[in-house]
């Protein structure tokens, strides 16, 4: 009989193993499910609703920051310690990429872009996944530096670049 309430507690202990297991899994899938979720459908009301993707450590992506709010937008900030995971998720190509991710409605817009081209952006609604400038080009929003020359505001239109404006 000591037999049987060993092997009936080996049994136990790895039932109870295997349910903590499956509702660890379950946890983080929920969890994972409600980032990913979070990160594709933020509110579209207006010019309200932008949340930005950024690391804690990068400067510039405060000044950025800063500057958006500073031209009225109502901008959400989330710091991530992996931003290439959320560019990645949104499905933004690497070529397009730059330090910080924002979502406003259905469109993702990429790095240091003037507040001009948000606001074409905006006033326009064009069908298209967002725009883009790519890198951190110097005396862009956000970036010390003078500007050399126009930013060329990139879009992704179906999979396909294309120039969103000139700046």
């Amino acid at each position: 009989m000591g037999r049987r309430k060993r092997g009936q507690r080996r049994k136990k202990g790895r039932f109870n193993y295997i349910l903590a297991s499956i509702l660890i899994v379950t946890v983080l899938g929920v969890g994972a499910a409600l980032l990913i979720g979070s990160l594709t459908t933020p509110s579209s009301n207006g010019d309200s609703g932008i949340v930005m993707y950024y690391s804690p450590t990068c400067g510039c992506c405060k000044n950025y920051l800063k500057y958006l709010r500073d031209k009225g937008l109502d901008v959400k900030a989330v710091e991530v310690h992996d931003v290439a995971k959320v560019k990645k998720e949104l499905g933004i190509p690497r070529d397009l990429w730059s330090c910080h991710t924002l979502l406003l409605s259905d469109y993702f817009i990429e790095g240091h872009v003037p507040y001009k081209a948000i606001k074409k952006l905006l006033d326009e609604r064009p069908d298209i996944e967002g725009i883009a400038l790519p890198g951190m080009p110097p005396g862009s929003p956000g970036m010390s530096g003078e500007k050399q020359g126009e930013f060329t505001i990139l879009a992704l239109d179906g999979g396909d670049v294309k120039v969103f404006m000139k700046i």
